[in-house]
């Protein structure tokens, strides 16, 4: 059973407030080439280092390390890759609220 609103203050209970009006939101993504630019010259550094290595060990002895190598490098790079684009793309989403008409 709801408290009488008149002698809910008295009793320490607040009332509850009056519904805000349904305002809408559109979701706009602010993200732009410039701010994703130095991620990817930066993974591309990785890859061509990367795939530098592994030729100069191609002439080893044991041309699979150079294999190995790149895979390793590649497969633990991209998880780093794809956080920072996410976080990236997830911090330029921005609700803005709609103009009233």
């Amino acid at each position: 059973m709801a408290p009488d609103p008149a002698t809910a203050s008295s009793v320490g209970i607040a009332a509850a407030p009056a519904p805000l009006p349904a305002q809408g939101f559109n979701l706009r993504c602010t993200l732009t080439f410039g701010d994703i630019y130095g991620q990817i010259l930066i993974w591309m550094a990785v890859i061509f280092v990367s795939l530098a290595a592994g030729l100069a060990l191609m002439g080893a002895s044991k041309p699979i390390f150079a294999l190995v190598g790149v895979g390793l490098i590649l497969v633990l790079s991209l998880p780093f890759l794809l956080f920072a684009f996410t976080t990236t793309l997830l911090n330029h989403i921005a609700l803005v609220p709609e103009r009233e008409a």
